[in-house]
């Protein structure tokens, strides 16, 4: 079943055409990576799944159609931004209070185990807290809503390796199963490389590519020789070429076989950049 179902999304910003003829079919039960370059219309299309965007074209949520934003949308979708929206002046109980008394979907077992987990100050306010702790927070009542899908848009960034490593696996052990999906839009994925299923390549609000993780990478090796025999490798047409220390590494599909060439899998981001190109600032 596919709960999430995107047909010839286009979204413009005046004249600047962010979303170009987006279709994707989400399944059920699948921690899927969102990646691109900066400004290549990941958050466009995250807000655009969420009604917060006026767009062309058609989006479904679990077979409702899309188009605008309604408070329902939240009963079956969490979505965790890299900019939280939580209230600064409220204290931490205060905003679990408000939090549950808006949600029909709120568990309060759940509330309960995850709090007793955290070092969050009951009785501090939300403007007081460092952005690790917002963070931490936004995550607490998100894990707190029987939702079946959750939606991370950088949800990460500014936050330390530790932190990271911890919001993750808090993720990946309080929320995921058979039945809900993730999407984690990134464009830094070594560390969530490890999480991801499927993956979904966008440029320039584009879908470059859209699949099965384990299929992309058997689909390419990497080769490693000395740069003496770089010739050799670019016989090959690679994807992408790249040197290191004394050695030049090559992308090729997985039926190129070279002599004396130590071979190795792909990293998304090196296929990445084998299809899309570099990143930008």
């Amino acid at each position: 079943m596919n709960v999430i179902e995107i047909n010839h999304l286009t979204k413009y910003y005046g004249k600047f055409k962010a979303l170009d003829d987006v279709s994707l079919q989400l399944p059920a039960g699948r921690i899927i990576g969102l990646l691109g370059k900066n400004g290549a219309g990941k958050s466009t299309l995250m807000r655009s799944i969420l009604g917060y965007l006026k767009f062309k074209g058609q989006i479904s949520l679990l077979g409702e159609e899309i188009h605008s934003h309604r408070e329902s949308i939240h009963k079956h979708v969490a979505f965790i931004p890299d900019v939280n929206s939580l209230e600064d002046r409220l204290t931490v109980k205060q905003t679990l209070e408000y939090v549950k008394s808006l949600n029909d979907s709120w568990k309060e077992d759940k509330a309960r185990q995850l709090l007793a987990g955290s070092d969050l100050p009951l009785n501090q306010k939300v403007k007081n807290l460092s952005k690790g702790m917002k963070t931490k927070l936004y995550l607490l009542i998100t894990l707190s809503l029987d939702v079946k899908i959750l939606l991370l848009d950088e949800p990460t960034l500014g936050l330390d390796i530790i932190f990271r490593k911890e919001f993750f696996n808090t993720i990946l052990g309080e929320f995921f199963d058979e039945t809900k999906t993730i999407v984690i839009s990134t464009h830094q994925v070594e560390e969530v490389e490890h999480i991801l299923q499927d993956i979904i390549f966008i440029d320039k609000g584009k879908v470059v590519l859209h699949e099965d993780i384990a299929e992309l990478k058997d689909r390419y090796k990497v080769l490693t020789v000395p740069t003496s025999r770089k010739e050799e490798l670019i016989a090959y047409d690679p994807i992408l070429i790249s040197p290191t220390l004394g050695n030049v590494s090559a992308i090729v599909s997985k039926d190129v076989s070279l002599e004396g060439a130590i071979e190795s899998r792909p990293t998304l981001s090196d296929l990445f950049l084998g299809m899309v190109g570099g990143s930008n600032a």
